[in-house]
């Protein structure tokens, strides 16, 4: 079964830009949709964006919508969310997962999740 493991947070300004990066170990991340999801504290986990297999079709929550950027690379087992003009309400841990359907926005249909990756945006 895939691994997950994400990097790229980091502390910064607000307007600024972050990329973070999901390596995904095994042989068939090609397979896999890929969801970007994120949980501030004292909050639920929520969607952020979703990439179909194959890289065409991406999903997007309206809180991120024209700024954020969701891409994968299956020859590097890799997908990726470039995040730009972030805002203090941006700050959350960001966790990659993976689902063998569709590229759903429905936390349930991801079954393989990374640990996370801190963002912190400032004000």
């Amino acid at each position: 079964q895939v691994q997950l493991e994400e990097s790229g947070g980091a502390l910064v300004q607000a307007g600024g830009s972050l990329r973070l990066s999901c390596a995904a170990s095994g042989r068939t991340f090609g397979t896999y949709a890929m969801g970007w999801f994120r949980q501030a504290p004292g909050k639920e986990r929520e969607f952020v964006a979703s990439i179909s297999q194959s890289g065409v079709n991406t999903r997007y929550a309206d809180s991120v919508r024209g700024r954020f950027t969701v891409s994968r690379d299956n020859a590097k087992n890799t997908v990726y969310l470039q995040m730009n003009s972030l805002r203090p309400e941006d700050t959350a841990v960001y966790s990659c997962a993976s689902a063998y359907g569709s590229y759903s926005d429905q936390i349930r249909a991801y079954n393989r999740w990374g640990r996370g990756t801190q963002v912190t945006v400032s004000s």
